[in-house]
């Protein structure tokens, strides 16, 4: 996994969201550069589906609420659709799984101030979604919470 570096993360809000509101609805679009290695994340009521290209290596997450004051924090991340062999979904799913923990770090810090307004986010649930037409890789996964990112 490659280590986080604030400088090369550039946060864009949309729309009517700021830095503090809402909460939901609240969607995020977190794409890169490999040859730069910069992070570009936009945080909107609907994802940035014009910043994604056709490899769909992003990363989208969004806040939904369950309870109460409790939210969970879900991620839908594109391993294929049938387009890949199975060759390229292993690649694809294992550069995901092993990308992840700094896409939410990313996420996490890129966010901040709302983190800092409602620190009860930090304990919420992180539930990851692979899209996959494989079974081995179509799965939902509780990848903790952001309190560890």
């Amino acid at each position: 996994m490659s280590d986080f570096n604030p400088e090369k993360l550039f946060v864009i809000y949309t729309g009517d969201v700021t830095a503090t509101t809402p909460v939901i609805p609240r969607k995020y679009t977190l794409t890169h550069s490999d040859v730069t290695g910069e992070l570009f994340l936009t945080i909107g009521i609907q994802y940035a589906w014009e910043n994604i290209n056709e490899m769909r290596d992003e990363v989208l997450g969004e806040w939904r609420h369950k309870s109460g004051n409790t939210f969970y924090y879900c991620v839908h991340l594109y391993i294929d659709q049938g387009e890949y062999d199975i060759n390229a979904a292993t690649k694809r799913n294992e550069i995901f799984v092993r990308e992840l923990p700094l896409a939410l770090t990313a996420i996490r810090y890129g966010d901040r101030a709302l983190f800092n307004k409602h620190p009860h986010l930090n304990q919420s649930f992180i539930i990851v979604n692979f899209i996959s037409a494989y079974p081995q890789f179509a799965r939902q996964e509780n990848w903790g919470t952001f309190d560890v990112y």
